[in-house]
């Protein structure tokens, strides 16, 4: 008889997850069975259980790619991890390794690529499969729990920052502090930058003052642009957007200064409208950024694991994975939850 594990299971787009009980994959060569001990919600993983974006996960599934644990077991030919090792199984779960982006360190734009908790089981689960080539390796008795957000919203934001390629010294625009964003004020601050942060709550902007955000703004009550601008003395040299509100991206474009460069990581629903003028007159950047590569996500563990960043997080067992999702959709988390088995 197969062992058994327990797993949040989606059965149907929009509808709860149902706990079940699940058959124990077998690791095939090139693989590793990971014994998960703590696994982040991103809101990505919303979007995967509701069907919301163009290419939908295949039913069933199970969510989940913020997954931490232990290598329990090893398929054959696997020489990079052994078990008893400490790993994390990220959104990218695999990819071809031979294409033009994965031979030049972009293979988080591989059309074969695989993704864990999408295309392929992830960590809502007691147990869960990864490809030994892309699974992050941890410091010895690492703490899951603070360390799982960094699976995804830590190289997520770090790869954010990179792409606005402001320097030590200069400003950058978090806008945005949610799961990503608040971690984002984190590795800025790492990277030497100065920091104003922008969102619609003033407990965020607590957050992230906290956290070393040098000034914030709220973009309800104030004229963000003219804050920024007034504040940086022109413009900010990069901006990153964490989020899903369109208004957000139009300003950022805004509050660039010339030669500026806004990098995009949030994902709302429809387009935003862009000025061409001041885009072209003022040789403004725009760029999509998507996590990050293996590289990525070795320097965001690196740094996060040195005690310079630190998410926020709570805790719920993952049983209350449904109450979660609820809580997330409704804005009503302060960092990130992290569920553990």
């Amino acid at each position: 008889m197969a062992w058994k594990m327990k797993a949040a299971v989606v059965r149907e787009f929009g509808a709860p997850l149902t706990i079940e009980d699940v058959p124990v994959p077998t690791p095939g060569p090139g693989q590793v069975l990971v014994k998960v001990k703590a696994c982040g919600v991103c809101h990505s993983d919303v979007h995967a259980a509701d069907g919301d974006w163009p290419v939908k996960p295949k039913l069933p599934f199970i969510p989940g790619h913020e997954g931490m644990g232990i290598v329990a077991e090893i398929g054959a030919g696997v020489g990079r991890v052994h078990e008893g090792d400490p790993v994390c199984v990220p959104w990218l779960h695999s990819a071809c390794g031979c294409c033009e982006y994965c031979v030049t360190g972009w293979e988080t734009l591989c059309p074969c690529q695989t993704n864990t908790g999408y295309s392929v089981d992830g960590g809502y689960a007691e147990y869960v499969l990864a490809d030994a080539r892309y699974v992050g390796l941890l410091p010895p008795k690492p703490d899951f729990v603070t360390l799982a957000p960094i699976t995804c919203a830590g190289v997520t934001t770090l790869k954010g920052i990179k792409e606005t390629e402001a320097r030590p010294g200069e400003w950058l625009v978090v806008s945005g502090v949610g799961g990503l964003g608040h971690v984002a004020v984190q590795y800025a601050r790492a990277r030497a930058l100065r920091v104003i942060a922008i969102d619609v709550a003033d407990d965020k902007l607590e957050l992230a003052r906290s956290l070393g955000a040098e000034f914030t703004v709220n973009a309800t009550a104030e004229n963000v642009v003219a804050k920024v601008v007034e504040q940086t003395g022109g413009g900010a040299h990069g901006v990153l957007v964490t989020a899903v509100s369109t208004p957000a991206f139009t300003q950022a474009v805004a509050m660039t200064r010339p030669r500026g460069t806004v990098a995009l990581c949030g994902l709302p629903a429809g387009s935003f409208p862009t000025p061409i003028f001041d885009v072209v007159l003022k040789r403004i950047t725009i760029r999509g950024s998507v996590v990050g590569n293996r590289q990525d996500l070795a320097e965001a563990i690196a740094i996060a694991a040195s005690g310079q960043v630190k998410p926020t997080v709570h805790t719920a067992p993952l049983e209350d994975v449904n109450d979660v999702f609820a809580r997330l959709k409704a804005g009503r988390i302060d960092g990130r939850v992290v569920l553990t088995l």
